[in-house]
């Protein structure tokens, strides 16, 4: 389970975030291109953008259920 308090800055505030965890496996990417971004540098995910309707939230929700690590939280 994530961890609200390991979240990386780069996540842009709001419900979803990816924590210390993340494997940069790129799953949340895919499913959810655009909110989710990958930080090559660095090696892992963050959220670049929050879902602001019903259609996107669906996505952050699929990309949160597809990630293997467990490293995206939603404290929405």
């Amino acid at each position: 389970m994530a961890d609200k308090n390991a979240k990386y800055d780069q996540n842009i505030d709001g419900q979803f975030y990816v924590d210390d965890q993340c494997i940069a496996c790129d799953a949340c990417v895919f499913e959810a291109p655009g909110f989710f971004v990958m930080n090559d540098d660095d090696g892992h995910a963050y959220v670049a953008k929050q879902p602001s309707n019903e259609a996107e939230l669906e996505k952050c929700i699929t990309a949160k259920d597809a990630c293997p690590v467990e490293a995206i939280g939603n404290d929405g």
